[in-house]
């Protein structure tokens, strides 16, 4: 896999920061990165645009008892260690080499922590990237990234740019649901500098990837993208 090929090393940085790239994609990951200044550029730059929005999150503070529970599930083994041997390496100790970063334990902590005090805690939003598609057709949107929050039931979507685009007035940008066969689905005209949101029944149903086209000033005048492609995001299968 050539991971200098554009725009692969921007979507898998992507996915890195996010959290969605799991199991041993995100173990190759994690050992390539010493070694790939492109990787660790692409995770610095989605870091930058991500992470402020963690910001925003209300902390939570999880009971006594939470707590109580917590410490047992992690450090159970631990102390039967100095009464025993030590017994070979858990499963999360051989494929968790991060696990000594104390934020991401204080995150996963205060998660467990809201995940046993609610007792029937929302569903997490669906969350795709999209990645910049054709560079040449795409022009000064050659670089256009976007963020979509889609909600658990299917029934809403945000798509915010992760930087702001600068759109001749004459063209709009389109939003599509995009099938694994067929023609997509037209989802509105977007915001090339703020948060558009969408509500339609049943948005993931049929949908493998959602795409942005450039279109004239309204949208596609014929109900299919017109324009090109400028930027597409795949869903998790």
């Amino acid at each position: 896999m050539d991971y200098f090929r554009a725009p692969l090393p921007d979507r898998l940085a992507a996915e890195y920061v996010l959290g969605t790239l799991r199991g041993p994609a995100r173990r190759r990951f994690d050992t390539l990165l010493p070694a790939h200044p492109t990787l660790r550029a692409a995770v610095l730059r989605w870091q930058g645009a991500l992470l402020p929005l963690a910001a925003s999150v209300k902390p939570v503070a999880p009971s006594p008892r939470v707590w109580a529970a917590i410490e047992a599930r992690l450090f159970a083994e631990r102390q039967a260690a100095h009464e025993e041997p030590s017994p070979p390496a858990r499963w999360w100790q051989r494929v968790l080499p991060w696990r000594a970063a104390t934020g991401f334990a204080t995150a996963a902590a205060l998660a467990l922590g809201v995940a046993l005090t609610l007792p029937k805690p929302a569903q997490p939003p669906i969350v795709v990237v999209l990645a910049p598609a054709d560079a040449a057709a795409a022009g000064a949107l050659a670089k256009a990234r976007f963020v979509a929050s889609v909600s658990a039931d299917g029934r809403g979507l945000v798509l915010k740019p992760i930087e702001a685009l600068a759109l001749d007035p004459r063209r709009a940008l389109e939003l599509w649901a995009v099938p694994g066969q067929g023609a997509p689905r037209s989802l509105g005209v977007v915001a090339a500098d703020g948060a558009t949101k969408v509500i339609r029944a049943e948005l993931l149903r049929d949908t493998a990837a959602f795409a942005v086209s450039l279109e004239p000033a309204g949208g596609s005048p014929t109900g299919a993208p017109t324009g090109p492609i400028i930027s597409v995001g795949k869903l998790e299968s």
